[in-house]
């Protein structure tokens, strides 16, 4: 079967002042036409660094793809040149950053900064730029979207500023959009209302969406499958049901249980995950998450678990992913 997008064994290394950041790992997956796959993990797993590598968007130096590659369209995106990546980059593969405000340019109108890429990718004259525009805007809810053309950004609210940014990211009509925690800078009410949004773009328009956040519960409703990220490495993915019901990796089970539960006692704590994320500048020879696992044996001091096929299209980077499989629970032994 062949795939819109395969990434295979990506490998992204920053050298800095202390040493080598072992940033990513070897990371693989795949996205089909119209697929959605939510990317999820803690600040520094790897999950930004993972999609700007894809996007030929790692500053070189200090950063550098040194491994692997990126399938898209039968093309590999680490191979070609920089005219033709930037020719890819809006117009086929789309992405939307987590803050609009650095990366919306404040002294240009939100017109010029829309109507450019279309100019840029599709050809398009300045009357057809400027209706294609009005339409994007229409299409993510910004009302009276030809008078606002004419605004800068701080003139736009901060969900509107985000709907900017999905409006800029969907004008050429990509096959796969990237969103980097773009509810991170959000409240909650808007958060909702921008992760509706997107499934309804999804849904009308058939894009691929790679949806990359911290907070599990944001794309519990809106992907189909989902990898967990921890220290550079994928170390479980699976169909989000069956992640959510049946995680087969401790450290998807941890942060499952540290989400916010409706029908928990208001006395009850929050499980927490002891520890801290490893020191990136070691090489992972061992498993990453031993340090803090309460399940942790000889072996994974040892050795770092390759993916096991732990159920249909479910693999798990765990030694003991079939306990967990059978009810192990965060925080007893065995």
């Amino acid at each position: 079967m062949t795939h819109l997008l395969e990434v295979k064994n990506l490998v992204t290394r920053f050298y800095t002042e202390d040493g080598v950041v072992h940033a990513v790992n070897g990371i693989s997956y795949t996205l089909d036409e119209g697929e959605s796959l939510g990317i999820v993990g803690e600040s520094g797993s790897g999950k930004s660094v993972g999609v700007l590598s894809i996007m030929g968007l790692i500053p070189n130096p200090p950063g550098r793809v040194e491994g692997g590659e990126v399938i898209f369209n039968d093309r590999d995106l680490l191979q070609i040149s920089n005219e033709e990546m930037r020719r890819i980059r809006g117009r086929e593969v789309a992405m939307i950053f987590q803050d609009p405000m650095t990366s919306l340019n404040p002294v240009l109108t939100i017109g010029k900064q829309m109507t450019e890429s279309l100019k840029l990718h599709l050809g398009m004259n300045d009357e057809q730029a400027k209706q294609r525009a009005v339409e994007m805007l229409e299409l993510v809810g910004i009302s009276n979207a030809e008078k606002r053309l004419l605004d800068y950004p701080h003139q736009y609210s901060g969900g509107q500023r985000q709907r900017v940014m999905i409006a800029m990211g969907l004008s050429c009509n990509p096959s796969v959009v990237i969103a980097d925690e773009p509810t991170t800078a959000l409240d909650v009410t808007i958060q909702a209302q921008i992760v509706e949004l997107t499934k309804q773009l999804q849904e009308k328009l058939g894009m691929a969406v790679i949806w990359i956040t911290h907070d599990l519960g944001v794309i519990a409703g809106m992907v189909e499958k989902v990898a967990v990220m921890y220290a550079g490495f994928i170390v479980e993915m699976g169909p989000v049901r069956d992640l959510y019901y049946s995680p087969r990796h401790p450290y998807t089970l941890g942060l499952l249980q540290a989400m916010p539960q409706l029908d928990v006692q208001a006395q009850e704590r929050l499980a927490s995950i002891e520890g801290l994320p490893p020191d990136l500048l070691q090489d992972p020879t061992w498993c990453p998450f031993f340090p803090r696992c309460p399940y942790a044996i000889d072996k994974c001091r040892a050795e770092n678990p390759p993916l096991f096929n732990a159920g249909p299209h479910h693999t798990s980077a765990c030694w003991r992913w079939e306990e967990l499989r059978d009810g192990m629970r965060f925080g007893e032994e065995i």
